[in-house]
């Protein structure tokens, strides 16, 4: 074999891709929470991995600690990924990013197992591409976030794939399999829930034996039945008994009204943030005529379901959907997959060109996640000053609004505040129910309090002491 031969056949191998594509999001793979994009939600996901670390692991509790003095429990999805982000912090003491290198892990093995399917539903050339496609999208910076989304996916994919093997061989390993990592992937985003919606079409199937159909369709009810019971009955539970809820669920008239002042947005969500490439979505609407004129009954029911499913969803968060980029993540393989097969029908020799100009696309609009700006970087330094003036059990109020992230890099509990909360009399009432100190980031509010006592002044942050007037 010559040695163009041997760069082709590597080349054609998608674990070569897989592997590449983990290697490039290394990059800045240890920053905390800094980037501008979603560091809210890495940093609360953060905070229920550390309460595991330091209080001890309560699956069905996860708590935060911008709860003031409630208890910090709410109700969310299951903290798998937090639990798996634990055990790593175990063996290695805790660390900001050791959820990005988890997330990252697994929605690489997910991915592969994407197109160990795709392979089989469809053709190997469209696998590669539909892959290509997927590693490059919204998945590429998304994968490495301390967030369960590309997570929760993977493992659902991975289910998917383990139904297969069990529908063509019957095997109960692969059945067992599935209910695992369907169940897992689930429970870890609920929407993820929009992918089993392909199990009905098995039913038209003539070609799987009718016990096999059976046997996954009353696995995937059991799985499901696990996932509503969390979501709809211990999840309601948390929210009424501790008072605190991470996600707001609208009914469907009430999402739609939400959603159609920011139409514009929502449709975004599927040309703009989902493939994160303009080149990319013309081949997704081609992708759609190829599969109307060829009619491949399966794959296009298959989507079709899929595609209702994941509708409903997204009208049920209301305006969540079109605000938060990362919510498509549920719907973006399937995309990869309409454009794999349009990008298939064109000459082999174009293909590969386009793959590789929607790859730098993609990355190109996204590689801002992989640095953190000088700018941020102070908030690190916020926890050592915090130690030298405050207990870790005092409650603290800080003016960084509803982000959590400067309370998490604080390491304290309390109130985080909008620069509303700077009066005296909105001060003295949290100081009753047990707030003790103040903090100020001078970036949001650079004023003296005159009615508090001044404990520590720096660059970027002030501490007061509550209840001690000045007068």
């Amino acid at each position: 074999m010559t040695s163009r031969e041997k760069v082709k056949v590597i080349i054609s191998d998608i674990r070569f891709w897989i592997l590449l594509f983990f290697v490039i999001r290394l990059i800045g793979i240890t920053n905390a929470p800094l980037e501008m994009g979603h560091n809210w939600r890495q940093a609360l996901t953060n905070m229920i991995t550390r309460n595991f670390y330091e209080g001890g692991v309560q699956m069905l509790y996860p708590k935060i600690d911008i709860a003031g003095n409630q208890t910090g429990i709410l109700g969310s999805e299951f903290p798998i990924f937090n639990y798996i982000t634990y055990l790593f912090s175990s063996v290695f003491e805790y660390e900001h990013w050791h959820g990005r290198l988890i997330n990252l892990i697994i929605s690489s093995i997910g991915i592969y197992y994407f197109y160990l399917l795709i392979e089989k539903l469809c053709t190997k050339r469209i696998a590669l591409n539909a892959t290509i496609i997927l590693l490059s999208s919204i998945w590429f910076g998304f994968s490495r976030k301390t967030m369960p989304d590309t997570f929760s996916i993977a493992l659902t994919i991975i289910g998917l794939y383990q139904a297969f093997l069990f529908l063509t061989s019957g095997k109960k390993k692969n059945l067992i399999s599935f209910f695992f990592f369907l169940t897992i992937g689930m429970l870890c985003k609920i929407p993820a829930l929009s992918l089993m919606a392909v199990v009905p079409i098995l039913f038209i199937i003539k070609e799987i034996e009718f016990k096999r159909k059976l046997s996954i369709f009353i696995t995937s009810c059991l799985s499901i039945g696990i996932v509503f019971t969390w979501y709809f009955y211990w999840v309601p539970y948390l929210v009424e008994t501790y008072n605190y809820k991470l996600y707001f669920p609208k009914s469907l008239i009430g999402g739609l009204k939400e959603i159609k002042p920011i139409f514009s947005e929502y449709l975004k969500q599927f040309y703009k943030n989902s493939l994160c490439s303009f080149v990319a979505f013309p081949f997704f609407i081609y992708g759609i005529i190829v599969l109307i004129k060829e009619k491949n009954r399966n794959i296009t029911i298959g989507i079709s379901l899929i595609t209702l499913t994941f509708l409903l969803f997204t009208i049920k968060t209301g305006a969540v959907f079109p605000l938060h980029s990362y919510y498509i993540i549920p719907f973006t393989p399937i995309m990869a997959l309409i454009v794999g097969i349009g990008i298939s029908k064109i000459p082999v020799k174009f293909q590969i060109a386009l793959l590789v100009i929607i790859s730098i696309e993609a990355i190109a609009n996204q590689q801002h996640d992989f640095f953190i700006k000088d700018s941020e970087k102070y908030k690190l330094a916020i926890e050592k000053v915090a130690d030298k003036y405050i207990q870790k059990n005092d409650l603290i109020v800080i003016n960084a609004g509803e982000n959590p992230q400067e309370m998490y890099f604080t390491h304290r509990k309390g109130w985080s505040y909008g620069n509303f909360v700077i009066n005296k009399p909105e001060l003295d009432s949290l100081h009753s129910i047990g707030a003790k100190f103040l903090i100020i980031n001078k970036a949001y509010y650079s004023n003296l309090i005159p009615f508090y006592r001044k404990i520590y002044s720096g660059s970027h942050y002030d501490i007061y002491t509550l209840g001690k007037s000045k007068f």
